[in-house]
């Protein structure tokens, strides 16, 4: 795939939470709104975070780019480390 540009599969469909759920981390304070990552059907990923795009744009690292259509989210460090150990790498 190199030099090649990845493409989201729209078909794709979430197959399961990875790690524990919003609730059981204390980050849902109640809401259905939540922080979460998902494995789709196809073995990518999904993440539900805050949308920090703009406030970011200006400092990204050389390195980094946030292209069209595309979004940089921040999710809590608690979510990403149980999602992490649902991962099949």
């Amino acid at each position: 795939m190199a030099g090649a540009e990845w493409t989201a599969d729209t078909m794709a469909r979430l197959a399961r939470r990875l790690g524990a759920s919003p609730a059981e981390l204390g980050v849902s304070e109640g809401s259905r709104k939540c922080p979460d990552i998902w494995e789709l059907d196809n073995g990518d990923i999904a993440v539900v975070g805050r949308d920090l795009t703009d406030l970011y744009a200006a400092s990204l690292p050389a390195g980094l780019a946030v292209g069209a259509g595309e979004r940089l989210v921040v999710i809590p460090r608690v979510t990403f480390r149980s999602a992490a150990g649902g991962l099949d790498v």
